[in-house]
């Protein structure tokens, strides 16, 4: 689904991605670690089109999107759907004019077919009735639930979450965990997951990579990354001090 191949990007002096090498499997869920500042959100940036990179391909479902025009690029763009660390609401609009607004865009729907739609979808993640609130009166979590039934709404082959259960309770965290695993069941969505939460990590991947220094240094189930001899990949995943990743 999708091939990354020798990425490079820097900013000035800052070499962020440094020939990243990563398959994603058509209908996996592939979790992405490394400390805050690694590149994660760049890497996912990258996989949407957003940024061009220095070097190297992001192929989607057989296009490199990194030689593709900007029209060529929102057709692309329609097969993904993301969710945002900070859910990312409009708050002018009430949560059915949320859910409703990437329907909207992409896809031809009556009032009507759009009105149930966006029921169905709010339902899909928990939450009944509250169409007409506005972002102000959500908790959290219930935030991050709209975002995520904005972002599914449309039926993506593809879904990225960036930092999924970043601001929120544990509780509310592994809701949203059982969320994207729901997603994965239900309807075969290919999905990439940015944490440095382990615990959400384990919970949701069929594999993991860990980014570090602009470059992947381990990748494999969840099992396997426990068992790695790695030492960078043992010091973040037990989150210990003292080791190879210095703490500033």
């Amino acid at each position: 689904m999708i091939r990354i191949n020798d990425l490079h990007k820097s900013f000035g002096q800052n070499k962020v991605l440094q020939g990243i090498n990563l398959h994603i499997q058509n209908g996996e869920t592939l979790t992405i670690i490394g400390q805050s500042g690694s590149g994660k959100s760049v890497l996912l940036k990258h996989i949407l089109g957003l940024i061009r990179p220095d070097r190297g391909s992001i192929i989607v479902d057989g296009v490199d999107i990194c030689g593709s025009s900007e029209a060529e690029l929102n057709n692309i763009r329609r097969k993904f759907g993301l969710l945002f660390q900070a859910a990312a609401l409009f708050d002018s609009l009430t949560v059915a004019q949320n859910v409703s607004f990437g329907l909207e865009r992409y896809r031809d729907l009556s009032p009507k077919e759009l009105q149930k739609r966006v029921k169905e979808t709010l339902a899909m993640v928990g939450l009944r009735e509250i169409e007409q609130l506005m972002p102000h009166e959500l908790s959290g979590g219930m935030k991050k639930r709209v975002g995520l039934a904005r972002a599914i709404a449309y039926k993506p082959e593809i879904m990225l979450y960036d930092e999924p259960s970043t601001g929120i309770d544990p509780i509310r965290a592994d809701a949203i965990n059982e969320l994207i695993i729901k997603m994965k069941q239900e309807f075969r969505i290919t999905s990439v997951v940015i944490t440095h939460d382990m615990t959400s990590a384990y919970k949701v991947a069929d594999r993991i990579a860990m980014l570090y220094n602009g470059k992947i240094v381990a990748v494999g189930t969840p099992e396997e990354l426990r068992k790695s001899d790695n030492q960078i990949v043992q010091q973040f995943i037990h989150g210990r001090a003292e080791g190879p990743i210095k703490e500033w």
